[in-house]
């Protein structure tokens, strides 16, 4: 455990209403008697003044007392809920610092004290650095999945059973020459295949990535077919440049949105065309060939048939006439009446909800997918037949994957990034 004791301000950046300082470590009681007088009774808030060492009130404040191991960090924990003024929370962090054995938090370091202490696992830690960041209604709930343990939960049943299969398998190496423990039975390796079969389900859902980062929706198609007027409508700002003159956008320009609480990334790109122009056009065209390569779906404005397979055939420019437009087109828009407007962000949406996990279900991160996949891989190799000694070794480095995924066995590197995701105060 840390020898000392850290504080910062948990409650956001001020001005506030109110403003919450949180101290956490061995200290952390005697930095309550320091400010406050005395200990209030333990998880009961209390009226205080704030004093510094010259008795001056700092503020007056409730204060809460949390004695470890049963606390947010597994430590002694005290928190001052204050005044939210910059100046007032200034003053009580300056008067902390000057406290033996007190330091100013660095970031997400109350929650690496959690985890470090068991309180937490490296699965839940993540869930809480996504829901942190959540800015639509889909990721607070896969977050708060994640954080509530549904990953957790799922990796310790598999965890459990790849401990059960090695007990069976370390029964039989251990007693093979006594007529009561034989081979390995049949319903082992039927053990073993339905484990994997769960794995592979797991593996199968949309990664958390694509929910976090957002659907990417790629507007492609030739020069001034009306990509980036429409992309502007979509994101309810200018954010592209538009002109009659053909070939306006030189770059890709990508926009966070979210329709119905569902999160999205849109992404106006160059003109397409025949080879010519300059060389800064030649460049936007390939950077948008690339963007069609990432494209979850693709708004397809050009020629009808010719743009990438499976895209959206949009006719823009709907309040135009004498546009013959598209015989037979998903969408017919209009940036300028907002015709058709509705119907194209309720099809993005439910092309979307296919793409993402389902609504309130934990979804697995790339580490953690890369984690399962390991031990499906390890797990998978396993069959009837195979030599006792290798099947054991499998189950092995399943179970060490597993662990690598909780967190039981993780590089300081890998902690230190996922930590700097939180603020100070987290």
């Amino acid at each position: 455990m840390p020898s000392d004791t850290i504080f910062a301000v948990s409650s956001g950046a001020p001005p506030a209403a109110i403003g919450i300082i949180r101290i956490s470590g061995a200290f952390a009681s005697a930095a309550v008697e320091a400010l406050a007088g005395r200990l209030p009774a333990p998880r009961q808030a209390s009226l205080r003044a704030l004093r510094d060492t010259e008795g001056e009130v700092l503020d007056r404040a409730l204060v809460l007392w949390f004695p470890g191991p049963a606390t947010a960090t597994g430590e002694d924990l005290a928190e001052f809920h204050c005044h939210g003024g910059r100046a007032v929370l200034a003053a009580v962090e300056r008067e902390l610092g000057k406290l033996e054995g007190l330091r100013k938090a660095e970031p997400g370091e109350f929650t690496r004290r959690a985890f470090s202490n068991g309180r937490i696992d490296l699965a839940e830690a993540e869930g809480l650095a996504d829901l942190l960041a959540a800015e639509t209604e889909l990721q607070r709930r896969s977050a708060q999945a994640a954080l509530g343990g549904a990953i957790s939960g799922q990796v310790e049943s598999w965890r459990a059973a790849v401990l059960h299969l090695g007990a069976q398998v370390e029964a039989s190496l251990d007693f093979a020459d006594e007529d009561d423990v034989g081979d390995l039975p049949e319903s082992f390796y039927g053990e073993v295949s339905a484990l994997v079969g769960t794995m592979g389900e797991w593996l199968a859902r949309p990664g958390v990535e694509r929910l976090r980062d957002g659907v990417r929706v790629v507007l492609a198609g030739p020069p001034n077919t009306g990509k980036s007027t429409l992309f502007n409508v979509l994101v309810r700002e200018a954010a592209a440049i538009t002109s009659p003159v053909a070939g306006t956008t030189r770059d890709v320009i990508e926009r966070p949105v979210a329709f119905g609480g569902v999160p999205f990334l849109l992404v106006d790109t160059a003109g397409l065309h025949e080879a010519g122009g300059d060389t800064i056009e030649a460049i936007g065209m390939d950077r948008a060939r690339e963007q069609l390569e990432r494209a979850d779906i693709v708004l397809w404005l050009g020629g009808e048939g010719d743009g990438p397979a499976g895209a959206l055939e949009i006719q823009s420019r709907a309040d135009e006439t004498g546009d013959p437009g598209k015989q037979a087109p998903d969408h017919v828009v209009s940036a300028v009446t907002g015709m058709g407007l509705a119907e194209l962000e309720e099809d993005l949406i439910a092309r979307a909800r296919g793409l993402l996990p389902k609504p309130g279900a934990a979804a697995l991160n790339a580490q953690q997918r890369e984690r399962v996949g390991e031990a499906a891989t390890a797990l998978g190799v396993i069959a009837p037949g195979t030599d006792l000694l290798i099947i054991g070794e499998n189950l092995r480095q399943a179970r060490i994957s597993f662990d690598r995924l909780l967190g039981r066995a993780s590089t300081e590197d890998m902690l230190d990034a996922l930590f700097g995701r939180f603020c100070i105060g987290k």
